[in-house]
């Protein structure tokens, strides 16, 4: 039976800039990149060196606008990308330590 994180994990945006990860904050990465979807989606993110426009993912993605922003909330919930606002548009950056630091902690295991 899986387990839920801890609701204090699920906000585990820009500041969990740190070495470590909670187990909260291992679990919600490990959920966001279980979805192959997601896993496409950041890694687009990540080939780019500056910020990704929002409008370059969904004309990517053969998915609709709401499920682009369901997947792009999970992957922002889970730490792994920065949404930065600008009006109703979006750009999207890779939180590259935090995905260093969850495949520092799988290298551990």
């Amino acid at each position: 039976m899986a387990t839920k994180a801890p609701r204090s994990a699920k906000k585990a945006g820009p500041s969990a800039k740190h070495a470590g990860l909670t187990d909260g904050q291992f679990a919600l990465i490990s959920r966001a990149l279980a979805a192959p979807r997601r896993y496409e989606i950041l890694a687009e993110i990540g080939r780019r060196d500056c910020a990704t426009p929002c409008t370059c993912i969904a004309q990517s993605q053969p998915i609709s606008a709401a499920t682009l922003s369901h997947h792009m909330k999970e992957l922002a919930n889970a730490g792994l990308i920065h949404v930065e606002r600008q009006g109703k548009f979006a750009n999207l950056t890779l939180q590259r330590d935090v995905l260093r630091a969850y495949l520092a902690r799988l290298a551990s295991l």
